[in-house]
């Protein structure tokens, strides 16, 4: 005989959280609390040069300083990511917003943080006067500016790039736009999407000297967080001070990776395009402790009940060229695209013939002469640091993308490597060149490659961990080794990868000329032949037009190299080495 199993008549019931609930909620806590702690300190009142913040290099000031810098890169990664979607998807999916959209980003990339300083200080501080919110601002936009450009343009190349099978898919089941969005195109381009994002936040670390600490029309203003720290104490040659700013740098960067991206870059391997799962997963103890808990199962199935009652819309673009269209409609097409791009033009002529006007008038034509020649030694410089980069990131970012245990052990060195600010060092290379007496037009290549080599390392991580199993399988079985196999399959497959890393890195070496021509060690200084000392010593001056016509010369340069040499490369990536 059989008896049922009833419960105790005074069993206490179940608790609907566990331990992970409490640890999660705790974090939560302590999270929003810290937000607001920090942040208060975003409104106080600013009146300079009489009241504004005064930087202290004691010590105990350094975790504040640490959570201030880290809210301001964290608000810039939320308003990139949110721009990358916004803006990658119209220039993948309007022929008309491509047309503009592309060059502008081009353009946009080439314009160094500096020079969004130079324009952006006094207008947002005009907007709140009286009140350190407008510095902020002005702090948080270029801090927007140093990480946005390679996140847009990996969705970018992601949406162009996209394998045809997911295509294909995504047109029989007939999905809307916004289905189509959320469930083939984003998860089709995470994972190169979180390399960038974590390229892009450590790219970010590098201008917070320049954005924390700022200089311009002979005025300086600061801003509480390790980038003034760090300049204060290289004014006043303060030797412990500037170890102690590194090594909470160091311990800052691993918090982060352990508490951020190490959850993110496992959550994303969910997403990888293949047919056999990869031997080792990544993993994360905050990951596995959020999907231990109950508490994201419980706001998911909020947040689907406030989903379902929200009204539906449908988001319209611009359709590309249909050249199955009657020959009316694709004049009529023709004729709004014509005019279309003929007031762009007048757009972009008018605003080259103020531009002209503001440096003919102060500016001599000998100078102008001279400026290029300058653009052409930072471009010598880009080329010898892509150079470097390809041939000595490359195969390690291959390796460490087919390897996924060493790619749980290399990552956080990769990501303190990539993270950390490269000008934090330029203080002791300051010192070392003066030693040796090194001039610095060889030196600043070396800064060049410290700032921005890690764009192609983490493009072609991020290329090697999307190729799909099945064919380094089959590349296995087919006995390719050496060369025969990067010929066949590793340079084909990590391409387009390579291609956005390059195109990122070029614009970031540019970006990076700015503070790696001029150095400093105190009241010493070394300053190397090229337009980004010429942008920067303007800069410090207040002479628009002199900054004008570095900035234009540099978007010159890069816009033509964009539009000469990398866009061939993206289309070729576009048209033959695509998966699928």
């Amino acid at each position: 005989m059989i008896r049922r199993a009833f419960p105790p008549k005074y069993a206490l019931p179940r608790s609907p959280i566990g331990l992970p609930d409490i640890v999660i909620l705790a974090g939560l806590f302590v999270l929003l609390y810290g937000i607001a702690h920090v942040g208060s300190g975003f409104f106080v009142a600013f009146k300079p040069p009489v009241m504004q913040p005064k930087i202290s290099l004691n010590p105990a000031n350094l975790p504040y300083y640490a959570a201030r810098s880290t809210l301001r890169m964290f608000i810039g990664l939320i308003a990139s990511v949110l721009f990358t979607f916004g803006y990658g998807y119209a220039c993948a999916k309007s022929r008309k917003a491509e047309l503009v959209l592309i060059p502008l980003l081009d353009i946009l990339q080439s314009v160094p943080v500096l020079g969004f300083l130079s324009v952006t200080v006094f207008w947002f501080m005009s907007l709140f006067p009286g009140s350190l919110l407008g510095l902020e601002m002005a702090s948080l936009f270029a801090i927007f500016t140093g990480q946005v450009w390679n996140m847009t343009f990996s969705f970018y190349h992601s949406l162009i790039t996209l394998p045809k099978e997911l295509d294909e898919a995504a047109t029989v089941f007939q999905f809307s736009k916004w289905r189509r969005f959320i469930s083939v195109e984003v998860p089709a381009s995470m994972i190169g999407l979180v390399w960038n994002a974590m390229m892009s936040f450590g790219g970010g670390w590098f201008f917070v000297a320049v954005t924390e600490a700022i200089t311009v029309n002979n005025q300086s203003y600061t801003l509480p967080g390790l980038g003034s720290y760090v300049a204060k104490a290289v004014l006043e040659k303060n030797l412990h001070a500037l170890s102690m700013a590194i090594l909470t740098m160091i311990i800052l960067i691993i918090v982060i990776d352990q508490l951020f991206w190490r959850p993110v870059v496992a959550w994303a391997e969910k997403f990888r395009m293949d047919k056999s799962s990869a031997s080792t997963q990544a993993s994360s103890w905050v990951l596995d402790l959020l999907r231990s808990s109950k508490l994201p199962r419980i706001l998911g199935k909020s947040w689907r009940r406030v989903q379902r009652r929200l009204p539906r819309f449908r988001l319209k673009l611009p359709r590309r060229a249909n050249l199955n269209l009657p020959w009316r409609k694709r004049k009529a097409r023709f004729n709004t695209d014509l005019l279309f791009g003929v007031g762009i033009g007048m757009i972009v002529m008018a605003a080259l013939a103020l531009g002209v006007h503001i440096v003919s008038t102060e500016v001599p034509l000998r100078e102008v002469a001279t400026v290029m020649g300058l653009g052409l030694l930072t471009f010598f410089r880009v080329i010898c640091l892509l150079t470097f980069a390809s041939l000595v990131w490359t195969p390690v970012g291959v390796a460490i993308g087919f390897n996924p245990k060493l790619a749980r052990i290399a990552q956080p060195v990769v990501l303190i490597l990539a993270s950390f600010p490269a000008n934090f060092l330029f203080p002791a290379a300051t010192i070392l060149f003066l030693k040796i007496g090194l001039s610095l037009n060889f030196g600043s290549v070396m800064l060049m490659i410290l700032g921005a080599q890690w764009y192609v390392l983490f493009n072609t991580i991020a290329g090697a961990m999307a190729v799909p199993n099945d064919l380094r399988e089959m590349a296995t079985n087919m006995r390719l080794k050496g060369w025969p196999l990067w010929r066949k399959l590793i340079l084909p497959a990590i391409f387009p990868a390579w291609v956005t890393g390059a195109i990122t890195a070029s614009g970031g070496a540019w970006n990076a000329s700015i503070v790696s021509e001029i150095v400093s060690w105190g009241n010493k200084s070394l300053k190397a032949d090229g337009i980004g000392a010429y942008i920067a010593s303007a800069t410090t001056v207040g002479d628009s037009p002199r900054i004008v016509l570095g900035v234009s010369f540099m978007c010159i340069f890069v816009v033509a190299t964009n539009r000469l040499f990398w866009r061939r490369l993206y289309a070729l990536a576009e048209t033959r080495y695509r998966l699928g």
